[in-house]
C-alpha cells in the first residue's frame, strides 16, 4: 500500500493537518538532537501507511519543544515521513486551537451548544480567537506555497485548516487542493451558531478548495445546505469513508506490548463478559450515558452482577477547555459510583484505564466480546472497524446511528444505540451480551465483509481524483 503515493504518473502529494504522523522529544545524547515516534489518532493509522516511505511531504503544526527544534530545519525524514513542522506563537496557537477550534468549530459540528446558554461570542472575539485562526491558517498556506513540488495534490485535513487555500491558489495555481472533514458537518441552523463574518469566512476558505470530501453522505449534505444557506454555489463534493488498515493492525496486535496487554487482560476478566469502549474523553463520544447504560443494565438484570466486565479504555482529552474538564470529571465520578454501588471484593464492574496506550486498546478490541461506540454526532468512528477487524471472539458491535460509520454498518449487523436514550442502550448491550454463537457468527461475518470492502487506498486514492476534478 505504502507505493500508492509514489505511483508513477501521479501527481506528487502533500498532506496537510493540524497534527503530524511523527511526535519528537528533545534528547540531548541524540545524534539528532531529538527521539522521534509514530503520532497518534485515526488520520495517522488510517493514511501513514499509504504516504509513509514515498516522497509525500506532510506538514503539521509543532505542538512539542522537540518538534520545534525539528521545525527550524524544514522537511525532516524521519520514522519514514517526510515532514514539515510549523512553529506557531503560543498565545496565537491557543485562541486557534482552544478558542476556535475546540470551543467553537467542534461544537458546531457536533451540535454541542446549548443554544439558551451557549454561544456567547463576547466583543473582540472575531478580531482575536478568529484572527488567529485566519494567520495560523496563513502560516499552513505558507508552507504549502514554498515546500509543495510542481503540480502536486495538496490533501487538507479537518476543520482546523479550513482558510488557507485561497492564499494557496493565489499564489500557487498549479497546486489541486481537496478538503477533507473528519468530523460531521454543521447542519446550516448549527452554523449560524456562529458570527456571520466567521460562518461566511468557513464557507469562503472551503469554498476555494478543487473539491471537499466526507465520510458520510449526510455530512455532504449538510455542507451543501450550509453552502446554499451562505448564498453560494457549491463547489465539487465526494463521499470517502476511511478503512482501517487491517495490515498495520495486525502488526500491532502481534507485537509485544499488544500480546502483553493481552495476557493481562484474559485475566482481569477471566471467563466474564468482557464490554469494551475505547475513546478519547470528548463530548461527542457520549462516554457518560455509555456508562449510565451499563449501570442501568447492572440494576434490570441483577443476574448480571459478577459476569461482565466493562473497560473503559479511556483517556482524557482537551482538558484546557472547562467543558472538558467538568466533563472528565464526571465522567471518573460516575466509574467510581458505579463500582461503589455494585462492586464486590472479587468483581469491579467498570476497569478505568486512562491511559493512551494504542497496543493495550488493540488488545482489548481483540479480547471484547462487546464494543460500544455510542456518540452523540461523530464523523466516522474509525474504531467501530477496528473492532471487528481486530475481534477473535465474534465481537458484537454495538453502534449510534449518529456514527458516521452507521451508514456502512447500520444494515450490516451492528446493534442500534441511540444515544440520548438510555434505556435503549441498555437493551442493546443486553442482547448483544446474551446473543448466541450463531447469530455472533452471523453478524460479525457480515460486518467483516462490510468494514473490508473498502481499504485505506480507496480512501486516498478518491482524495486523488477528486483533485482532478475542473474548475
Amino acid at each position: 500500500m505504502a507505493d500508492t503515493a509514489a505511483a508513477p504518473g501521479r501527481r506528487p502529494i502533500v498532506v496537510v493537518s493540524n497534527r503530524g504522523p511523527v511526535t519528537f522529544a528533545a534528547d540531548p545524547a541524540a545524534a539528532s538532537g531529538v527521539t522521534a515516534r509514530r503520532g497518534a489518532g485515526g488520520l495517522v493509522s488510517g493514511l501513514g501507511p499509504l504516504v509513509a516511505g514515498t516522497d509525500a511531504v506532510w506538514i503539521a503544526a509543532a505542538m512539542s519543544e522537540g518538534d520545534r527544534l525539528v521545525a527550524e530545519r524544514g522537511v525532516t525524514d524521519a520514522e519514514g515521513y517526510r515532514v514539515r513542522l510549523i512553529d506557531i506563537e503560543p498565545a496565537a496557537f491557543s485562541d486557534y486551537y482552544d478558542r476556535v477550534c475546540n470551543e467553537a468549530l467542534w461544537f458546531a459540528h457536533h451540535g454541542l451548544f446549548d443554544p439558551v446558554y451557549e454561544p456567547a461570542w463576547p466583543p473582540g472575539w472575531v478580531d482575536g480567537p478568529w484572527a488567529a485562526y485566519r494567520a495560523v491558517n496563513e502560516q499552513f498556506a505558507e508552507a504549502v506555497i514554498a515546500d509543495a513540488p510542481q503540480g502536486a495534490a495538496v490533501l487538507v485535513q479537518d476543520y482546523h485548516l479550513c482558510l488557507l487555500a485561497p492564499r494557496v491558489r493565489a499564489a500557487r495555481p498549479d497546486l489541486r487542493l481537496v478538503h477533507f472533514s473528519h468530523t460531521p458537518f454543521a447542519p446550516s441552523a448549527w452554523l449560524r451558531m456562529l458570527p456571520d463574518a466567521v460562518r461566511i469566512d468557513l464557507i469562503d476558505g472551503l469554498l476555494a478548495h478543487h473539491a471537499c470530501g466526507f465520510h458520510s453522505s449526510r455530512w455532504e449534505r449538510d455542507y451543501l445546505d450550509s453552502c446554499e444557506d451562505a448564498g453560494r454555489l457549491a463547489n465539487a463534493t465526494f463521499v470517502a469513508p476511511l478503512a482501517p488498515d487491517p495490515d498495520d493492525l495486525a502488526r500491532t496486535a502481534a507485537g509485544a506490548a499488544a500480546v502483553r496487554a493481552r495476557a493481562d487482560l484474559d485475566e482481569l476478566v477471566g471467563d466474564r463478559s468482557f464490554l469494551v469502549r475505547v475513546d478519547r474523553i470528548e463530548l461527542s463520544k457520549n462516554v457518560l450515558r455509555g456508562f449510565q447504560a451499563y449501570e442501568a443494565l447492572l440494576e434490570a438484570d441483577p443476574h448480571r452482577h459478577g459476569t461482565v466486565v466493562f473497560g473503559a479504555f479511556c483517556y482524557p482529552s482537551r482538558l484546557g477547555v472547562a467543558a472538558y474538564d467538568r466533563y472528565a470529571r464526571a465522567v471518573v465520578a460516575k466509574v467510581e459510583q458505579v463500582n461503589e454501588r455494585f462492586g464486590t471484593a472479587s468483581w469491579t464492574p467498570i476497569h478505568y484505564d486512562p491511559t493512551d496506550d494504542y497496543p493495550r486498546s488493540v488488545a482489548a478490541l481483540q479480547r471484547a466480546d462487546v464494543v460500544v461506540v455510542n456518540p452523540i454526532r461523530d464523523g466516522l468512528n474509525l474504531v467501530a472497524k477496528e473492532a471487528v477487524l481486530l475481534s477473535d471472539r465474534d465481537g458484537q458491535l454495538v453502534l449510534s446511528p449518529e456514527a458516521g460509520a452507521w451508514e456502512e454498518l447500520g444494515e450490516h449487523g451492528a446493534w442500534e444505540a441511540d444515544p440520548f436514550d438510555v434505556g435503549a442502550t441498555a437493551r442493546a448491550l443486553a442482547d448483544a451480551l446474551d446473543a448466541d454463537a450463531e447469530e455472533r457468527a452471523r453478524r460479525a461475518a457480515s460486518l467483516r465483509r462490510a468494514v473490508s470492502a473498502r481499504t485505506p487506498g480507496d480512501w486516498l486514492a478518491e482524495q486523488l481524483v477528486a483533485a482532478e476534478v475542473s474548475d
